[in-house]
């Protein structure tokens, strides 16, 4: 017998894992944990999984969701990055998670860690490289990556699917984490988890993914803290319209895409084959995310954080200093000017044009606006989240910008995954001792946060690192993972700080 957690016991049968690159720790890929979501289940809620006899085998990702194949595009920064392989394997039936456990007994009770991948809700998968969750699990924690619905499959609203599960009308890829996070809470100490003791996190759309669950109230006991990634949008300059739209705009959208598809009823759309909805989904050329039903969301993100109307747990959150390009699309003087007053008030639009000043240097005034979109969103949830009086558990912030080796790209939008899941030696990028450095700190801030909800804690060697300290409007304390660690309470600037106000407005 392994002195090695191999083979688990899941309330639906055994399940058989397969040691990771280190020995003391077991991967269980593929685990299903919902029926497949095909025929007339698709665009239904989640079910539970079926039994099996035996012992179900568990050492190899099952197919990701339907989306465009990854990797065609060779000049896409993540197609080098880590969208590599165009052949992966994908399917329809696509409910499935992985489990990283470090645990010998299954009696062990480590902090568990949930996590939902980004990618627009339009794309991306649990088998992206980056999502290796072995060097936190070698740190006592048990890391879990559910899998979920994308685009149309995962998002689409139209009347038919209303009338047909008036509880559940939309946000079937939200309902897949969901579900699959209640899975976990039902199964996970037979792995050597704390069902308990669950922190749920993601980044971009894995980040928005995170405030939908956060706002939702009857995930109250599932988890217990939350972590949020370059997922926070809310400010004028955002890039996001299709998420957070009303159950009844997104059904007429539903409409129109059953009439792009030919076909009049929801029982013909279900007919219909998986690949070939896949591809006049990417035709559509639609954004299909999060939808304000009533019923899983209760309302925009921006209007639940300025009610702080979530659940009171602890929570991380940050963004990195290059994210994308957020600032107003005109580039001459007049043009800047009209964009503004069109996406502020007339006062906040005249005060930024009186901070920027685009009339005698537009080129500069842009790159007063640029690539903060996400930290425009995380301070405007930090305003309202507090001054709403809601809610009293802490709040820790973090800034990501190192040097990022390989090309000129910065600290783009993502590129803190390589580091807080410490796989950088899975990436092509000739990271040195620095970078290494910088990352083995990371996980061990996020692995504290897992098991406390307070990050801070000693390094491997026993040496203290910076103490990161919550967030008030008072002080707030940002730390900084840019090429050493850093810590400060200074204001944001006034044009950011008018932009802020201007959301919560």
């Amino acid at each position: 017998m392994s002195v090695f957690l191999r083979e688990v016991k899941t309330e639906n049968g055994w399940v058989r894992g397969i040691a990771a690159a280190d020995p003391r720790i077991t991967a269980f890929k593929g685990v299903p944990f919902a029926k497949p979501p095909v025929g007339e289940l698709r665009w239904r809620a989640p079910q539970s999984a079926d039994n099996w006899v035996g012992v179900r085998e568990c050492k190899e990702f099952a197919p990701i969701s339907l989306q465009t194949p990854p990797g065609l595009d060779p000049d896409n920064l993540y197609t080098r990055e880590w969208n590599v392989d165009p052949e992966i394997p994908m399917s329809e039936d696509c409910l499935y998670l992985n489990i990283w456990t470090p645990a010998k007994t299954g009696k062990e009770k480590f902090p568990v860690f949930v996590w939902y991948f980004g990618g627009g809700l339009k794309e991306g998968n649990t088998a992206e490289m980056e999502f290796d969750g072995e060097r936190i699990a070698r740190r006592g924690i048990v890391v879990v990556t559910v899998n979920y619905r994308v685009n149309t499959f995962g998002f689409l609203c139209h009347p038919e699917i209303t009338a047909e599960n008036p509880d559940a009308p939309a946000n079937v890829g939200h309902l897949d984490q969901q579900f699959g996070t209640r899975w976990v809470k039902r199964n996970i100490e037979a792995f050597g988890g704390d069902p308990e003791n669950i922190t749920i996190g993601g980044q971009s759309a894995g980040g928005m993914s995170v405030c939908a669950q956060v706002y939702c109230k009857e995930n109250a006991g599932l988890f217990q803290k939350a972590i949020v990634m370059s997922g926070i949008v809310g400010d004028k300059f955002s890039d996001f319209p299709r998420f957070n739209i009303d159950l009844k705009e997104a059904e007429q959208t539903g409409v129109e895409f059953f009439d792009f598809l030919g076909v009049k009823t929801l029982a013909e759309a279900r007919a219909l084959d998986a690949l070939y909805l896949r591809d006049k989904t990417t035709e559509f050329n639609k954004m299909f995310g999060t939808i304000v039903d009533g019923r899983f969301q209760p309302g925009p993100n921006v209007t639940e954080m300025r009610r702080g109307n979530r659940l009171d747990v602890p929570m991380l959150i940050g963004w990195t200093n290059n994210e994308f390009f957020s600032a107003p699309r005109s580039t001459d003087a007049d043009g800047m000017v009209a964009e503004l007053k069109q996406r502020f008030s007339p006062e906040d639009a005249q005060a930024l044009i009186d901070l920027v000043k685009p009339q005698e240097d537009p080129e500069a005034a842009g790159k007063k606006l640029r690539n903060v979109s996400p930290e425009l969103g995380c301070r405007a949830f930090l305003r309202g989240d507090q001054r709403s009086g809601r809610n009293h558990s802490p709040r820790y912030v973090y800034e990501f910008g190192p040097s990022m080796p390989g090309d000129d790209s910065g600290a783009f939008h993502s590129s803190d995954l390589w580091f807080f899941f410490e796989t950088l030696a899975k990436c092509w990028r000739p990271f040195d001792g620095h970078h290494y450095d910088l990352a083995r700190k990371m996980c061990n801030y996020w692995c504290n946060f897992f098991r406390t909800g307070d990050p801070n804690g000693p390094d491997a060697d026993g040496t203290p690192m910076p103490e990161w300290e919550p967030y008030t409007e008072e002080r707030p304390t940002v730390i900084r993972f840019h090429d050493q660690v850093t810590v400060d309470a200074e204001p944001c600037d006034p044009v950011k700080d008018l932009i802020v106000d201007s959301i919560l407005k």
